[in-house]
């Protein structure tokens, strides 16, 4: 008998065993565990190769195992040497100090700093800052990029980069395989020869669906950039796909920018094997502190705990008058949709704000399948028409704002490696609020008469992309 005619049967097996791996080995949540068993019963042949390389875990548990471990002893270290950072209670309401307080117990130590702070809205006026900062580095740069792009603005920036390595000044890049797979060897070999430094997160199988979603940069230990812009034309508003590009991304100059420093040098312990947590020139006196109370937290499926999340949360059940929201991929997991229709069925003013349209497939849909719940609750929603919207922030009552990486959706709250700065200014968090309200003017409301008349099309990629969601 033909070897090919026992193909079907080999499938079927291994598909089984994937299936009793998935619901008695694996210990997802059951949102996750349909979505695969989906996959694997109706794309026997796909879903076994998406399974193999984004749903088995157990290299993951072993390798992020390991990196939680270090970081906590690391962590340890870090809180001892930084006690003088105290939370000084008297400045914060009872909301604010629990949130506070919720952060500090996060694997990476979130202490709070004090900050001056600048806003940025485009990638345009970011770069021209980050690009004359870094030019002007007198000891080190450290560089974390989800995305860096083989194109005009990437070259740019690796430019700059070597030209500061061959200066003397020290240059190191962290880089995630997955999203800089457009990124040529032979620019990070120029670096690298210039005598920079250059290395991938995690190793390629896991970067594939755990990756390293951040982008931060820290300049001499003294100023941080932190937020949704990644490096490519693309963000400075050159793609013909996109348009302008409307984003929000900050620059830190203070405290808190040795929370970013820790975090980078954890990530690039994990990432390089080598440790330079002790050494204190990385964590220099600082020379300028604002009044702004900032507390940098990340999070990344290296904890058990999903630390972002959990503040977005203590946000949202803490809110009495308005939530706003930016995100490009607004699907949220259960708890996070509960909390946002409570608040809006008791009375919050919640609007939640999404791009008009998708830059993944089955995005779009599925942003409109968790819009159409929001507008039940009676909450108000809005497509951002000028261009692309990748803004990713939230901010309550005008007073607490949080601007980073994390999306609104499972991805980021389970999969990926994030970072966030809350704020807890009033005159920061109401001029986002005010910048907000400036890009209502750009954006159309979705009614529910709207939402309701959708096509049968959509209605069938609404119902395929939310089951999907948990994976997406």
């Amino acid at each position: 008998m033909n070897l090919l005619t026992y193909i079907p049967v080999a499938l079927i097996i291994l598909n089984i065993i994937f299936i009793i791996l998935l619901i008695f080995f694996e210990r997802r949540d059951p949102t996750s565990t349909w979505a695969w068993l989906l996959i694997l019963t109706l794309l026997p042949v796909l879903g076994f190769i998406l399974y193999l390389f984004l749903g088995l875990t157990p290299r993951k548990k072993q390798v992020f195992q390991r990196k939680q471990e270090q970081d906590n002893v690391k962590n340890m270290v870090y809180v001892d040497q930084s006690k003088s950072l105290k939370i000084p209670e008297s400045d914060f309401d009872h909301l604010e100090e629990s949130i506070i307080r919720l952060g500090l117990r996060a694997k990476n130590p979130a202490l709070v700093g004090y900050n001056q702070i600048k806003i940025y809205t485009s990638g345009t006026d970011k770069f021209a800052d980050l690009f004359k900062d870094i030019e002007k580095a007198k000891d080190f740069v450290h560089v974390n990029y989800y995305i860096i792009n083989d194109d005009e603005l990437g070259n740019e920036l690796m430019e700059l980069l070597t030209k500061k390595a061959r200066e003397g000044i020290e240059v190191r890049l962290l880089y995630d395989r997955m999203g800089c797979r457009n990124l040529s060897k032979y620019t990070i070999n120029k670096l690298v020869d210039a005598g920079g430094k250059a290395v991938p997160f995690a190793p390629f199988i896991l970067d594939i669906n755990y990756r390293n979603h951040r982008k931060n940069v820290i300049i001499d230990g003294q100023i941080g950039y932190l937020g949704g812009i990644n490096v490519g034309d693309e963000y400075v508003g050159r793609s013909k796909r996109f348009g302008d590009w409307r984003d929000t991304h900050l620059r830190l100059k203070g405290e808190s920018v040795n929370s970013m420093q820790h975090r980078f040098l954890l990530d690039w312990a994990f990432a390089s094997g080598e440790d330079f947590l002790d050494d204190k020139k990385y964590f220099p006196k600082k020379q300028v502190t604002g009044k702004s109370p900032v507390q940098v937290v990340s999070s990344g499926p290296d904890s058990k705990e999903e630390e972002i999340k959990s503040l977005f949360l203590k946000m949202i059940y803490g809110a009495e008058n308005s939530i706003y929201i930016q995100t490009p991929y607004f699907i949220p997991d259960p708890a996070m949709l509960e909390a946002l229709q409570v608040a809006s069925r008791s009375g919050v003013d919640v609007r939640v704000m999404i791009p008009d349209r998708g830059d993944h497939p089955f995005v779009y849909a599925a942003n409109n399948s968790f819009v159409g719940q929001m507008l039940e609750a009676g909450a108000r929603c809005y497509r951002y028409t000028r261009g692309f919207l990748h803004s990713k922030t939230i901010c309550i009552d005008g007073r607490i704002l949080s601007v980073g990486t994390t999306n609104m959706d499972v991805r980021s709250f389970k999969l990926n490696f994030e970072i966030n700065a809350f704020i807890y200014d009033e005159d920061i968090a109401q001029l986002h609020d005010e910048i907000f309200r400036e890009d209502l003017k750009e954006s159309r409301e979705i009614t529910v008469k709207e939402y309701d008349n959708r096509s049968w099309t959509m209605k069938v990629r609404e119902s395929i992309s939310r089951l999907l969601s948990p994976i997406l």
